[in-house]
This record gives C-alpha cells, structure tokens and sequence, in this order.
C-alpha cells in the first residue's frame, strides 16, 4: 500500500506547489512583461475583475501566477505519489 497517498499529501502538495509555482509566475509575467513592454500606464490592471484581465499589466501576472501555482501542484503530487510507490517497494 502507498503510505503517500492523495489524502496524506494533498495538503502539502498544494501549498508547498502553489506557493513556489505562484512565485516563479510572478517573476515570469513581469519579466516577460518587461521584456516585451508593458503598454499604457491607464491599462495597468486595477481592482476587481481588471485584476485579471490578461491584456493588463496585473492581470497578465495573475494568470501567469495562477497557472504556475497549478502546474506546480500537479508536479508535486505526481512527485508525492511516486516517492510513496518507491517506499512501498523497499519496504
């Protein structure tokens, strides 16, 4: 039996995924965005729903953080999973 199974690393595997991956977005979107110009200062992104407008500044960055944060997850659960199978191999 997987002594690391969904259950037991779940919790781990999404904040310790998408805070690392959320963070490699953000350096990603405003390097990108750097790089390539950011366009006009009133199309900067704003509050509420202009936050993730991908045309924006910090909209741009958001879905990039959002979907760093999720491929992260999913690296680090398919990670757990294996290291679990291992285990229960040696064992």
């Amino acid at each position: 039996m997987n002594k690391l199974g969904f259950s037991k690393t779940f919790w781990v595997a999404l904040i310790g995924g998408g805070v690392t991956g959320m963070g490699n977005g953000s350096v990603f979107g405003a390097a990108l965005m750097c790089a390539l110009g950011r366009g006009y200062f009133e199309d900067w992104g704003g509050m509420g729903m202009d936050a993730y407008n991908a045309i924006t500044f910090q909209g741009f960055v958001n879905w990039c953080m959002i979907i760093f944060g999720v491929a992260f997850t999913v690296i680090v659960m398919i990670a757990l999973r294996r290291h679990g199978e291992l285990e229960r191999a040696t064992n």
